[in-house]
């Protein structure tokens, strides 16, 4: 993949190469995940070089969602937990306010579980049920009352579905696309259009609403609890001159 075309959110500088590793095929879309490489190497700083990368992996030192990963291209995406056991570090991949993944650190105990928004619920052979989530996993009967839309807490060691939340109004939901990215708000009201895409409307911490489609919405919590910590800027987006503001009160009080 050339440097240009890969997905700004990598934050690539375009100067220092003109190839961008491509990612391998996995649980997460090409242009919707970071690979490790990325990681480790731009974000961790752990690596100079890809060469650098590929020795830590094949030392089995990183795992993804508690499973060993060697490949330096593998894709992790939106609440995949990369822990590294020697350094006793442990990392959800999430969205910062802007829309980039960030580096955001978590406890060892919150490192045990996932999240997973159920993409499919239907009946497998011998009428088996089953859910699909977001990061691709299958899990075979789970609560009937799981439909699509919902998000369900995953325990990484066993792969059992734990706990669940409903997709519905007064829910906490971060948006993962389009405009709104990485933000994060109470579901206020579901438009429903037939033919047409969903719009779901979301109040914030601050009462600002916005609106989004469906598709572009992940529940994190029940009520205004998140079920996992939230980055800095807990996902309240600010305008040009409120950050403009933020960043002038901050250097006035370094320089006092």
């Amino acid at each position: 993949m050339k440097r240009l075309a890969a997905p700004k959110h990598w934050m690539l500088d375009k100067l220092t190469g003109t190839y961008a590793p491509k990612p391998s095929a996995g649980p997460h879309k090409q242009r919707e995940c970071l690979p490790l490489i990325v990681f480790l190497r731009n974000r961790l700083k752990y690596a100079l070089n890809g060469r650098e990368v590929r020795n830590i992996l094949m030392q089995r030192l990183v795992k993804v969602d508690g499973k060993v990963r060697t490949d330096s291209t593998y894709p992790t995406g939106f609440l995949d937990v990369i822990s590294i056991d020697k350094t006793d570090e442990h990392f959800r991949l999430i969205y910062d306010i802007k829309g980039r993944f960030t580096v955001h650190r978590i406890t060892a105990e919150e490192g045990k579980f996932k999240l997973g928004k159920v993409r499919r619920c239907q009946l497998g052979a011998g009428g088996i049920p089953y859910v699909v989530t977001h990061d691709g996993r299958t899990v075979r009967f789970p609560d009937p009352l799981i439909k699509v839309n919902d998000t369900v807490k995953i325990d990484l060691e066993s792969g059992k579905i734990v706990d669940f939340i409903k997709f519905e109004v007064g829910n906490l939901v971060m948006v993962t696309g389009g405009r709104s990215m990485g933000s994060v708000g109470v579901i206020t009201h579901r438009e429903r259009h037939h033919g047409g895409f969903d719009i779901v409307h979301v109040k914030d911490a601050n009462e600002r609403l916005f609106a989004t489609r469906l598709t572009n919405v992940f529940v994190i919590g029940a009520g205004s609890e998140p079920w996992i910590s939230l980055p800095k800027g807990k996902g309240i987006k600010l305008t040009i001159a409120e950050e403009r503001d933020a960043r002038r009160a901050k250097a006035t009080e370094a320089s006092a």
